[in-house]
């Protein structure tokens, strides 16, 4: 995949923190697997690479995912929102996208979060 240059980066719209979401799609089924947060130099790394790397908020670092579980998700297609503030990437996934081990992130329903709301 090419990498983009600085007009690109630039007119995509980051958020105060240098941060745009990322919605993970599985590119055959279309489920929502994860969303995530990308910085410029994960986006670039992302294109580099050809699997989806993120900025992990909490740790302040890179993570490419699967890099330890094994999990990773090569990037088929990347799109980018009318606003220009969200990226869906979809991906061929390798393994489940959740640290839980399910297929998605999305696997509980409001109804099942609210009951347990601690429970992952």
């Amino acid at each position: 995949m090419q990498l983009l240059d600085e007009h690109v980066l630039n007119t995509l719209k980051w958020d105060q923190d240098g941060l745009i979401a990322a919605i993970i799609q599985d590119h055959s089924s279309k489920d929502v697997l994860m969303m995530a947060w990308m910085n410029r130099e994960s986006l670039q790394k992302t294109l580099e690479i050809g699997e989806t790397v993120f900025y992990s908020r909490s740790r302040a670092t890179l993570w490419h995912k699967g890099e330890t579980s094994g999990h990773t998700q090569r990037v088929i297609a990347m799109h980018v929102d009318c606003d220009a503030d969200v990226l869906l990437i979809q991906v061929e996934a390798n393994g489940p996208a959740c640290h839980t081990n399910n297929t998605s992130c999305f696997f509980r329903t409001m109804t099942d979060f609210a009951e347990k709301p601690e429970q992952l």
